[in-house]
């Protein structure tokens, strides 16, 4: 049995609907857009922070020793955390070969004797890692404590 209701949809609609949809998808498109374009900048902060972290965990693992550091460029020399003072360059290996990778980031460290809490031989250890614009800079500590 017909009916005598007809269903579908007429021209007008099905255009308005294609026009709506067509705007949402724009915007939707547009923000995926700003998305891809800012993805990298997480990563490259995440690379400084990694560079960062691990030349500062190599200087504070060096013993601590009263008098002025012999510095230099090679890392693989370097015997107390006074030696890494004035170290700049780009990320190397510890026996100094350069990774290719990596050549647009630099990395600088600056040591200091300072008094912590009371504490009269400490020193401040502070790694710049850097690429760019981009800079990120973390501080540790190192003291010359009696072991066990």
């Amino acid at each position: 049995m017909w009916s005598e209701r007809q269903r579908g949809f007429t021209l007008v609609e099905m255009i308005l609907a294609i026009v709506i949809l067509g705007v949402g998808l724009a915007g939707v498109l547009m923000a995926f857009q700003q998305t891809a374009r800012a993805s990298a900048d997480p990563l490259v902060n995440r690379q400084l922070l990694a560079l960062a972290e691990g030349l500062l965990e190599e200087a504070l693992s060096k013993p601590y020793k009263v008098g002025a550091g012999t510095g230099g460029t090679c890392r693989a020399n370097f015997d107390d955390v006074r030696d890494y003072n004035g170290y700049s360059a780009a990320p190397c290996e510890v026996g100094g070969g350069a990774v290719a990778s990596l050549s647009s980031y630099n990395l600088a460290v600056a040591v200091s004797a300072q008094t912590l809490s009371g504490v009269n031989n400490a020193l401040r250890v502070e790694v710049t890692a850097s690429r760019g614009t981009d800079t990120l800079s973390l501080v540790g500590w190192r003291t010359d404590y009696a072991g066990p």
